[in-house]
């Protein structure tokens, strides 16, 4: 005897008596289908940054990101004009930013002591125990300008010198300055990182010298474009120059700013975090504006700063479609004359390996 016998019988009674039977097996299924749904969500709300990568997500025009945007080694992130998202590249792990973090300590100074156009701001007085710090981190390869006791720079200065030549010594200034020590300015950082939805992003000092300070490409485009809004901040990544009262001219490691479009903001190079360089470029595409904040991590090569910068300038020329429709890059008129020469070494590399696309949102409180 099999399932099939009764329903050949056509008595309302057998008929009756099988509703029941389907209208359970349909709440059964809806329930499965409901659990099943609910699982993933709950999955999906604890994924890694590499978990975010392994389906394929697009942009807000519905487009998917070539996988040949992306550099051949370390990870990158971008967002463009009129998207909310964050498009990330594969491979998106904490590593070492060097002194990408110099970002994130400029934005907080300034959102602690804005500048208005014009405006140097306040005064910091240099002491004895700068110096000796200065002379300490001199010693182990660091980064900095020359200071001198009793030295007295503005605000814009000190800020000029953390952002052109990158230096550590002003990192560590304006932590104590900003925040009464080095300590505190950098449980603000975290802090900070956290209401800005930087989950995968830890900060341990205010320069990016310690190669505990790790994050994200995906989430350094965050603060990039966070402190790209603040005018001042702007202004001062898209000099090339500047004049301090002791260490004389200093210039911007960047020597992308005037060309191709690039307008900012900041290298940043060691040995663990290789080259690094988060970046804003203006391009016009389709005939509309169109800005890209990006951030490139890991780049590997003798010139690590050179190789970042390439990888950098490549990825724009992709996300551009430069090299197949021959787009015109915006004009820097409000850049100076002057601009810090193009490193020699600056040549597109054509190597680009296929990747996944990945997408984090920008949102944030």
């Amino acid at each position: 005897m099999t399932y099939r016998e009764p329903a050949r019988t056509t008595t309302r009674g057998i008929r009756i008596r099988r509703r029941p039977v389907a209208s359970l097996l349909v709440v059964i299924a809806a329930i499965a289908g409901f659990g099943y749904q609910m699982l993933g969500s709950s999955s999906s709300s604890a994924t890694s940054p590499t978990d975010v990568l392994r389906s394929e997500h697009r942009g807000a025009l519905g487009e998917a990101v070539p996988s040949r945007v992306w550099p051949a080694y370390g990870q990158a992130a971008f967002i463009r004009t009129g998207q909310s998202q964050v498009q990330a590249g594969p491979n998106q792990h904490p590593a070492p930013i060097a002194s990408v973090a110099k970002v994130m300590t400029a934005y907080l100074v300034l959102r602690d002591h804005p500048l208005r156009p014009g405006e140097d701001g306040p005064t910091i007085t240099l002491t004895d125990a700068d110096v000796a710090d200065t002379d300490r981190r001199r010693g182990q390869g660091e980064s900095v300008v020359s200071i001198a006791a009793g030295e007295e720079l503005t605000e814009r200065q000190a800020l000029q010198a953390l952002l052109l030549p990158s230096a550590n010594n002003i990192a560590a200034v304006l932590a104590r300055w900003d925040a009464g020590s080095a300590d505190r300015f950098v449980a603000r950082m975290n802090a900070t990182a956290r209401s800005l939805g930087m989950t995968h992003a830890r900060y341990t000092d205010p320069s990016g010298y310690d190669d505990a300070t790790v994050s994200t490409a995906a989430d350094q485009v965050r603060i990039v474009d966070r402190a790209m809004r603040l005018p001042s901040f702007a202004s001062i990544v898209g000099t090339s120059s500047a004049t301090l009262p002791v260490a004389g001219t200093v210039h911007n490691t960047n020597t992308l700013l005037g060309n191709d479009g690039f307008v900012g903001v900041k290298t940043g190079s060691t040995a663990a975090a290789g080259g690094c360089f988060a970046f804003r470029a203006i391009h016009w595409i389709d005939g509309k504006r169109t800005t890209i904040t990006g951030v490139v991590l890991g780049q590997p090569g003798h010139d690590r700063i050179a190789a970042a910068l390439t990888a950098a300038n490549a990825m724009v020329d992709r996300i551009t479609g430069h090299s197949r429709r021959q787009l015109r890059a915006m004009p820097q008129r409000t850049l100076p004359l002057r601009t810090a020469p193009r490193s020699p070494s600056m040549v597109r590399s054509p190597e680009i390996r296929p990747f996944e696309d990945g997408v984090l949102d920008l949102k944030a409180p």
